[in-house]
């Protein structure tokens, strides 16, 4: 997973102002940074010219997820990333990204702004923070948590297979199994014969 940028607009009447921008290119060749600087750009002003008032939306391009955040004050984020990282994060991260911004800039600078007149330098530390969504977002890390315990269970049960354990001897040798106990096994294991578990 890996962002791009994350770039703060304005959506005018007429044109769309990039007020703020924040960008990690490292993963291109020293040649390619700035044309796929100013095209993360370009791309953002379109994306917001193109949104709705109060919308959000995902746009897909190649191997690339363009995120849009615009407000019903015309205040729009845009992060560009790669198409495996996960929309909630990213729309959870420009919603706080966008409240600060308007905390700190004042409303009246939004329409004649510019990335040089604009004096906020949270949007870099936000950039390499969520980098990682599993660190950064307390969801995707208890859901990632939960992908791996799952990865491991079924591991185990694999391996308990491998060694020619099935449940069914397992339960016939059983000495702590009652005889009701084993009989409702099997009564049960007849019942569910339909079916196949993953």
């Amino acid at each position: 997973m890996k962002l791009y940028s994350l770039s703060v607009l304005y959506k005018g009447e007429h044109k769309v102002v990039l007020l703020k921008a924040a960008y990690d290119v490292s993963s291109f060749s020293f040649f390619q940074r700035s044309s796929v600087q100013e095209f993360t750009t370009f791309t953002s002003q379109r994306i917001v010219e193109r949104s709705a008032k109060g919308s959000r939306a995902s746009v897909t391009e190649q191997e690339y997820l363009g995120h849009v955040y615009v407000r019903n004050d015309n205040l729009a984020g845009v992060v560009i990333a790669d198409s495996e990282y996960p929309s909630r994060v990213a729309f959870t991260w420009l919603e706080k990204v966008l409240d600060e911004f308007s905390k700190h800039v004042d409303r009246i600078e939004w329409p004649v702004g510019s990335p040089a007149s604009i004096h906020y330098t949270a949007l870099d530390d936000y950039l390499s923070r969520y980098q990682n969504p599993r660190e950064a977002d307390p969801m995707t890390k208890v859901q990632a948590e939960r992908d791996e315990t799952k990865i491991i269970l079924h591991n185990t049960m694999e391996s308990l297979l491998e060694r020619g354990e099935r449940l069914d001897d397992l339960v016939s040798k059983s000495e702590v199994l009652g005889t009701q106990s084993k009989a409702f096994y099997k009564t049960a294991r007849k019942q569910n014969s339909c079916c196949a578990i993953l």
